[in-house]
Protein backbone atom coordinates (compact mmCIF):
# COMPACT_ATOMS: atom_id res chain seq x y z
CA UNK A 1 0.00 0.00 0.00
CA UNK A 2 1.45 3.45 -1.00
CA UNK A 3 0.29 6.80 0.68
CA UNK A 4 0.50 10.05 -1.00
CA UNK A 5 2.09 12.75 1.02
CA UNK A 6 1.82 15.35 -1.41
CA UNK A 7 -1.25 17.44 0.25
CA UNK A 8 1.20 17.79 3.54
CA UNK A 9 3.44 19.50 1.79
CA UNK A 10 1.03 22.45 1.08
CA UNK A 11 0.75 23.41 4.59
CA UNK A 12 4.00 21.92 6.47
CA UNK A 13 7.60 23.25 6.48
CA UNK A 14 10.70 21.63 6.79
CA UNK A 15 8.82 18.15 7.48
CA UNK A 16 10.22 16.52 4.12
CA UNK A 17 12.12 13.61 6.15
CA UNK A 18 8.32 12.68 7.93
CA UNK A 19 7.37 10.96 4.63
CA UNK A 20 9.98 9.46 4.16
CA UNK A 21 9.98 8.02 7.63
CA UNK A 22 5.92 6.86 7.25
CA UNK A 23 7.06 4.94 3.81
CA UNK A 24 10.12 3.16 5.55
CA UNK A 25 7.49 1.85 8.08
CA UNK A 26 5.91 -0.73 6.05
CA UNK A 27 9.08 -1.81 4.72
CA UNK A 28 11.24 -2.34 7.86
CA UNK A 29 9.97 -5.56 8.93
CA UNK A 30 13.23 -7.08 10.18
CA UNK A 31 12.99 -5.84 13.34
CA UNK A 32 13.06 -9.14 15.58
CA UNK A 33 10.41 -9.73 18.36
CA UNK A 34 13.10 -10.81 21.09
CA UNK A 35 13.32 -9.03 23.64
CA UNK A 36 10.17 -8.04 24.39
CA UNK A 37 9.72 -4.52 25.52
CA UNK A 38 7.13 -1.68 26.81
CA UNK A 39 7.32 2.12 25.59
CA UNK A 40 5.62 4.02 28.61
CA UNK A 41 4.50 7.99 28.78
CA UNK A 42 5.31 8.72 32.84
CA UNK A 43 4.50 12.08 32.50
CA UNK A 44 4.84 15.28 29.89
CA UNK A 45 8.23 14.91 27.69
CA UNK A 46 8.89 11.70 29.88
CA UNK A 47 8.81 8.35 29.01
CA UNK A 48 10.48 4.54 29.61
CA UNK A 49 11.68 1.70 27.58
CA UNK A 50 11.58 -1.51 29.75
CA UNK A 51 12.90 -4.29 28.22
CA UNK A 52 12.69 -7.87 29.29
CA UNK A 53 16.49 -9.13 29.61
CA UNK A 54 16.25 -12.22 31.80
CA UNK A 55 19.77 -13.88 32.25
CA UNK A 56 22.14 -10.74 31.26
CA UNK A 57 24.13 -9.27 33.56
CA UNK A 58 24.94 -5.21 33.73
CA UNK A 59 28.34 -5.56 31.62
CA UNK A 60 26.75 -7.85 29.24
CA UNK A 61 23.89 -5.20 28.17
CA UNK A 62 24.96 -2.33 25.67
CA UNK A 63 22.84 0.58 25.83
CA UNK A 64 23.57 3.53 23.17
CA UNK A 65 22.53 6.83 21.83
CA UNK A 66 23.38 8.34 18.86
CA UNK A 67 22.08 10.78 16.07
CA UNK A 68 18.42 9.96 16.97
CA UNK A 69 19.02 6.17 17.40
CA UNK A 70 18.73 4.41 20.69
CA UNK A 71 20.75 1.02 20.30
CA UNK A 72 20.36 -1.59 22.84
CA UNK A 73 22.43 -4.73 22.35
CA UNK A 74 23.40 -7.99 24.97
CA UNK A 75 26.03 -10.66 23.98
CA UNK A 76 25.95 -13.83 26.06
CA UNK A 77 29.47 -15.25 26.55
CA UNK A 78 28.78 -19.35 27.16
CA UNK A 79 30.64 -20.20 30.56
CA UNK A 80 32.21 -23.45 30.94
CA UNK A 81 29.77 -24.80 33.25
CA UNK A 82 26.91 -24.11 31.09
CA UNK A 83 28.61 -25.78 27.96
CA UNK A 84 28.29 -29.37 30.06
CA UNK A 85 24.58 -28.29 31.44
CA UNK A 86 21.80 -31.06 29.31
CA UNK A 87 18.59 -28.62 29.46
CA UNK A 88 15.11 -31.16 29.41
CA UNK A 89 13.41 -27.75 28.09
CA UNK A 90 15.17 -24.21 28.04
CA UNK A 91 12.46 -21.79 27.76
CA UNK A 92 14.26 -18.87 28.95
CA UNK A 93 16.08 -17.09 26.07
CA UNK A 94 19.66 -15.90 26.86
CA UNK A 95 20.48 -15.62 22.77
CA UNK A 96 21.99 -12.09 22.01
CA UNK A 97 20.27 -9.37 20.59
CA UNK A 98 20.43 -5.52 19.69
CA UNK A 99 17.38 -3.72 19.34
CA UNK A 100 17.01 -0.24 17.99
CA UNK A 101 14.58 3.06 18.69
CA UNK A 102 14.54 5.73 16.62
CA UNK A 103 14.14 9.11 19.20
CA UNK A 104 12.53 12.24 17.93
CA UNK A 105 14.29 15.36 17.78
CA UNK A 106 15.31 16.59 21.31
CA UNK A 107 14.79 13.24 23.16
CA UNK A 108 17.79 12.11 25.24
CA UNK A 109 18.85 9.37 27.78
CA UNK A 110 18.84 9.80 30.98
CA UNK A 111 19.24 6.61 32.67
CA UNK A 112 19.48 2.78 32.36
CA UNK A 113 18.35 0.47 35.27
CA UNK A 114 19.07 -3.04 35.54
CA UNK A 115 17.01 -4.78 37.78
CA UNK A 116 14.76 -8.04 38.39
CA UNK A 117 15.46 -9.07 35.06
CA UNK A 118 13.83 -5.95 33.54
CA UNK A 119 15.83 -2.92 31.57
CA UNK A 120 14.53 0.35 32.25
CA UNK A 121 15.68 3.41 30.09
CA UNK A 122 14.55 6.81 30.85
CA UNK A 123 14.18 9.13 28.36
CA UNK A 124 13.58 12.59 28.49
CA UNK A 125 12.60 15.50 25.54
CA UNK A 126 13.80 18.77 26.44
CA UNK A 127 12.89 21.65 23.84
CA UNK A 128 15.91 24.08 23.54
CA UNK A 129 14.68 27.99 24.29
CA UNK A 130 15.24 29.40 21.26
CA UNK A 131 12.27 26.09 19.57
CA UNK A 132 10.05 26.91 22.20
CA UNK A 133 6.99 29.25 20.92
CA UNK A 134 7.21 32.79 21.88
CA UNK A 135 4.89 35.44 21.52
CA UNK A 136 5.85 38.57 19.12
CA UNK A 137 3.93 41.97 19.55
CA UNK A 138 2.43 43.03 16.56
CA UNK A 139 3.10 46.94 16.48
CA UNK A 140 1.17 50.05 14.67
CA UNK A 141 3.47 51.67 11.50
CA UNK A 142 4.86 54.96 12.44
CA UNK A 143 4.27 58.20 11.03
CA UNK A 144 7.96 58.77 10.83
CA UNK A 145 8.53 55.13 8.73
CA UNK A 146 5.16 53.97 7.86
CA UNK A 147 6.59 50.34 6.52
CA UNK A 148 8.78 48.71 9.85
CA UNK A 149 7.31 46.61 11.79
CA UNK A 150 9.24 46.03 15.26
CA UNK A 151 9.99 42.55 16.62
CA UNK A 152 11.46 41.74 19.94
Amino acid sequence: MTFDFAPLYRSTVGFDHLASLLNNLNKDHSQPSYPPYNIELLEQDKYRITMAVAGFAEDEISVESESHTLTVAATRAQKEDEAKRSYLHQGIAERSFKRQFRLAEHVKVTSATLANGLLHIDLEREIPEAMKPRQIPVNGATAQNPRVLKFA
